[in-house]
């Protein structure tokens, strides 16, 4: 075991399995003590079971590592003050949160119910929600603190017949870019991974040669070191997969002005389109009052007439 994270003390929800039990061990191996959460249920969030948190406890603590178990449903409410007051309980504090706690209800848009958009909304946005709005509290107070979203390629991006998934996964990213910006003052670094491992949820869209080297142990460096108190990384998307790294990011082109007395005619936004669409000299934006300012608020002040 390493103490680069001694002392410190983490969350981890959906820790008993795949990628979240990835990182939970790989936390305890830096020295991190673990509440690591898992409801224990089916790919698609039915049934419970409080196996698969105990296996990851033993485990932690076969290494030489401190962890309890937590059985909660994230989709409840009440379900993160528990797991907060749990850390709390047996560490004494709490300074990392992992939300990773995730199902599939894949259809395509057309068939998709309305109870399977709910309890994927639940459980991977309203989840992450309610277990880090009592953690982001805590620490505040303390002045330290440090939260992975884990999104997916399929929020970022899109993907075929994953509308719920996908609409939950992009909502993570503006969760944590808020966060980022709400917890600086307070020492609260906030960032998303997006991951690609093996695991239950990708059994079924990966050929097993390739799976088979994609472990979900090769995403969990960088969750670790979003983590470390060194890193100093707030606001960003980090993809982890099979031992590559990388970041992505929302861009905006440089755009073009149609100023005329009105609203801009369709044939004037047909006109312009090619700028409109150019993405030559595209830039990223630390915040949405950053991009205002750059875009518009700025060439509006210089159209003004003089006070």
């Amino acid at each position: 075991m390493a103490n680069r994270l001694q002392d410190k003390v983490a969350i981890v929800t959906g820790g008993g399995r795949g990628i979240g039990r990835g990182e939970a061990l790989a936390l305890a191996a830096e020295g991190a003590k673990v509440v690591v959460n898992d409801f224990g249920g089916s790919a698609g969030g039915t049934a419970g079971a409080e196996g698969p948190a105990d296996e990851v406890v033993a485990e932690i603590k076969k290494m030489g590592g401190d962890a309890v178990a937590n059985y909660d449903n994230v989709a409840d409410f009440a379900s993160g003050d528990r797991m907060v007051q749990q850390a709390l309980s047996a560490f004494g504090r709490l300074d990392i949160v992992i939300n990773n706690a995730g199902i599939l209800r894949d259809k395509t848009f057309a068939k998709l119910a309305p109870q399977d958009l709910e309890i994927v909304l639940d459980v991977h946005l309203k989840g992450a929600f309610f277990v880090s709005q009592p953690a982001f509290r805590v620490m505040k107070d303390n002045g330290y603190g440090r939260f992975v979203f884990t999104a997916s390629a399929a929020g970022i991006f899109g993907n075929f017949g994953q509308t719920n998934y996908g609409a939950a996964k992009m909502g993570l990213v503006g969760l944590s870019n808020v966060l980022a910006q709400e917890g600086a003052k307070y020492n609260i670094k906030a960032n998303t991974i997006a991951p690609l491992a093996a695991s239950r949820l990708t059994a079924d869209i990966m050929p097993p040669p390739i799976l088979e080297k994609m472990t979900p142990e090769l995403v969990s460096p960088m969750v670790v070191y979003l983590c470390w108190e060194e890193c100093q990384e707030s606001g960003s998307v980090f993809t982890a997969g099979g031992g590559y790294f990388g970041r992505a990011a929302m861009v905006e082109g440089k755009g073009t002005y149609i100023d005329s007395d009105g609203p801009a005619t369709l044939e004037q936004i047909r006109d312009n389109l090619a700028k409109i669409r150019d993405m030559s000299g595209a830039e990223e934006f630390a915040n949405a009052n950053a991009e205002g300012m750059a875009r518009v608020f700025s060439h509006l002040q210089r159209g003004a007439p003089a006070q």
